[in-house]
């Protein structure tokens, strides 16, 4: 135990020294612990070993809890009514044709089926804190940056969704169960209603205990003790628990008055669990398997580039959207983390057989999308006439 424990500091340790180095380049701090994470795996200096990183699972598994908590309480009602459908329909529009665009590239490249459909379910998420970080940093404002926001929120969401059901139809196929309209539509379907009813009776119940606590301690363990119940029924029932999270948050946002505090509290407990997750995944990358996955990755990287950009700009052209959000939006939504090294890290349980080569693409796939990702981002808002000083600048150049 108290190796664990001196092993967890010093992997806190190298991760916020990296967030030093990280940041003179301008880079997000996820970057920074995945690449902690591999200085203190296995494969360099060894401090975390695999038989740390297997009993510490249960760090990644409250984490993607949070994290899925967080994305639920962006779905408020009345600002879903405020934005009306555009944001919706090129969601669903980048989101699927990036998932389906790798699954077939994939395919075609000669991988086996449920591999296809795991990094198929896998690309559809997007990276919210470096698209947003682009953002306030540059405080861009404009038609791009109005559809850009509620589109990263609503897109983690949807990948949830994808996710249930491909991984649902990728084990059938690893179980070498018959395939049929049962568990290749309704299982997965059952799960994902299954999973987002738990969490609308969960996320009421909570509503009914928040005005009996008024100090902000008891607040933030009502939130932590939630999610604890949350991803412990969900291994119990067999049930998503990033679903049941994501809807816990969406239900408690919505009834509840006391939500902003709610969530206030727990914005100051995550970040070091966050910190841990992401460097313990990092550690977790299998370097053997690299070159093995040279042709799986560029597939990977390249395939749900193009989908994302393909689909928001059909998804726009469809809405009769601005010229600068058809042109520019799909390039601000390249960007790709922690939603999708939690999927990944899922995968190691649910698809064991796959698990090195998933974890390897995704995560070499999030450290070259969180290098090139965030810079996309600001050139393309920048072209839409959005950052206005790098606007003027380039003006002046040329």
């Amino acid at each position: 135990m108290s190796n664990i424990l001196l092993a967890l500091s010093v992997a806190m340790a190298v991760g916020l020294l990296m967030t030093r180095f990280i940041k003179l380049i301008r880079l997000p701090d996820v970057t920074g612990y995945l690449i902690a994470g591999l200085l203190v795996g296995p494969y360099v200096l060894g401090v975390m070993t695999p038989e740390m990183n297997s009993s510490l699972a249960i760090i990644s598994n409250v984490a993607l809890g949070f994290i899925a908590y967080s994305i639920g309480s962006e779905f408020k009602l009345s600002y879903l009514r405020e934005i009306g459908i555009k944001p919706i329909v090129i969601t669903a529009f980048e989101g699927c044709t990036a998932s389906l665009l790798v699954f077939l590239t994939l395919l075609l490249t000669g991988q086996d089926l449920p591999l296809c459909l795991a990094l198929g379910a896998i690309a559809a998420a997007t990276a919210p804190a470096a698209t947003l970080m682009v953002v306030r940093q540059y405080k861009a404002s404009g038609p791009v940056t109005k559809m850009l926001l509620p589109v990263v929120a609503m897109d983690d969401a949807l990948g949830l969704m994808l996710y249930a059901i491909m991984m649902a139809i990728a084990r059938t196929l690893v179980d070498g169960s018959p395939l049929s309209v049962m568990t290749l539509l309704v299982k997965p379907l059952a799960q994902i209603v299954c999973s987002l009813g738990l969490g609308v009776v969960l996320g009421f119940l909570l509503t009914l205990v928040i005005p009996f606590f008024h100090s902000r301690g008891k607040k933030l363990a009502l939130s932590i003790m939630i999610v604890f119940a949350a991803v412990g029924l969900s291994e119990v029932l067999d049930l998503s628990s990033l679903l049941v999270c994501m809807m816990v948050g969406a239900t408690m946002i919505n009834l509840s008055h006391q939500s902003d505090a709610m969530l206030e509290q727990v914005d100051r407990f995550t970040p070091p669990l966050f910190l841990l997750f992401f460097v313990l995944s990092g550690a977790n990358l299998n370097l053997s398997v690299l070159p093995t996955v040279g042709v799986v990755g560029v597939c990977y990287v390249l395939a749900r580039a193009a989908g994302k950009v393909l689909g928001a700009t059909v998804g726009a052209v469809t809405q009769r959207c601005d010229g600068s959000i058809v042109r520019y939006l799909g390039l601000t939504l390249i960007p790709q983390a922690g939603v999708a090294i939690g999927m990944a890290r899922m995968s190691m349980t649910a698809l064991p057989e796959y698990a090195d080569v998933i974890n390897a693409v995704v995560l070499s796939g999030t450290l070259i999308y969180e290098l090139c990702g965030p810079v996309i981002t600001k050139i393309a808002l920048t072209k839409a006439g959005e950052i206005r000083g790098a606007a003027r600048q380039t003006a002046a150049k040329a």
